[in-house]
């Protein structure tokens, strides 16, 4: 893996890492989901739109051929990811979130295998399998004693599958468009469908604590922007599996600072779940990663 992809991903996660214990910071402090997520997005949007328009930077707008596909793109991992970790923290813990999104590369790994018909053999499909049963017990461990499906716990996992379709897709984009172009784009357009949260949104920012208010715009400028921009560059400069597999650390960052800023931890089961499901993503990788390097020796010889 390229050293300076290595470098930015990294950061990424660590920054990614920290969202989940800010998102529960504003919710407990006066912010709704719906208006925390407006007002991250307003903040990110912002910042790209000053950037634009900077004297000096040459940034291009959208060929009209990909701007349905960006559009749609921008929905699907600004949009739906956002909303769906934003409400579902509101019923489970920032580090059971981050377990629960930690789990994204199980899905890009299918999505791999339908759309780039990438075969996973006996031991990805074995890997596979045990990380859906480390993603059942950490749902299970959401609800308690009850062993239910927590309804946060299905929001967040929409959420996993949402961005691991985000990253997919966006990689062809990468060879056409800046990081941070493509990223500016995604951001608007994912900002566009939070507008249905408007109504009462000064109200909510008026009422809420310093603290929830400060740490939504740090959520905004990190998280919601710079962070996408370096996982962009990442993406532009390596292969987009090996750059996924630095996700199997935002897990263990996520309950870290959650641990650190709110005294907050997952519950036993979800830490199990979480332990086998980043043993089975870690399966599929290096089983992959093998046949693929036996298959170029075999070119080769």
């Amino acid at each position: 893996m390229n050293a300076k992809a290595l470098l930015m991903a990294l950061f990424t996660v660590i920054i990614w890492g920290s969202t989940f214990a800010g998102i529960r910071v504003s919710l407990n402090g006066g912010y709704s989901p719906g208006h925390l997520v407006l007002v991250r997005y307003f903040v990110a949007s912002a910042l790209f739109i000053v950037y634009a328009l900077w004297p000096g930077v040459k940034f291009r707008l959208p060929q009209k051929k990909d701007l349905l596909k960006i559009l749609i793109l921008g929905w699907i991992g600004i949009s739906v990811y956002h909303i769906g970790v934003t409400f579902g923290e509101q019923t489970i813990s920032a580090g059971t979130a981050g377990m629960l999104v930690g789990s994204a590369p199980i899905f890009t790994a299918i999505i791999a295998a339908i759309v780039l018909k990438e075969r996973l053999g006996l031991f990805g499909w074995l890997g596979l399998s045990i990380g859906f049963i480390g993603i059942i017990l950490i749902t299970l461990g959401t609800a308690g004693s009850s062993f239910t499906i927590s309804e946060g716990a299905f929001f967040v996992l929409i959420s996993a599958f949402a961005t691991s379709v985000f990253f997919v897709f966006q990689k062809p984009f990468l060879t056409r468009y800046k990081p941070i172009e493509l990223t500016a784009y995604f951001t608007w357009a994912g900002t566009i469908p939070f507008l249905i949260f408007a109504p009462g949104f000064f109200q909510t920012i008026q009422h809420a604590t310093l603290e929830a208010s400060l740490t939504a715009i740090y959520v905004g400028v990190f998280p919601g922007a710079i962070a996408y921009v370096m996982w962009a560059i990442a993406l532009s400069l390596s292969k987009a599996s090996s750059i996924t597999s630095v996700l199997y650390l935002e897990p263990a960052i996520a309950i870290l600072v959650a641990w650190m800023w709110l005294q907050e931890f997952p519950s036993i089961l979800s830490l199990i779940g979480g332990i086998v499901a980043i043993s089975g993503v870690l399966i599929v990788n290096i089983k992959t990663r093998k046949a693929k390097a036996n298959k170029v020796m075999a070119k080769a010889s």
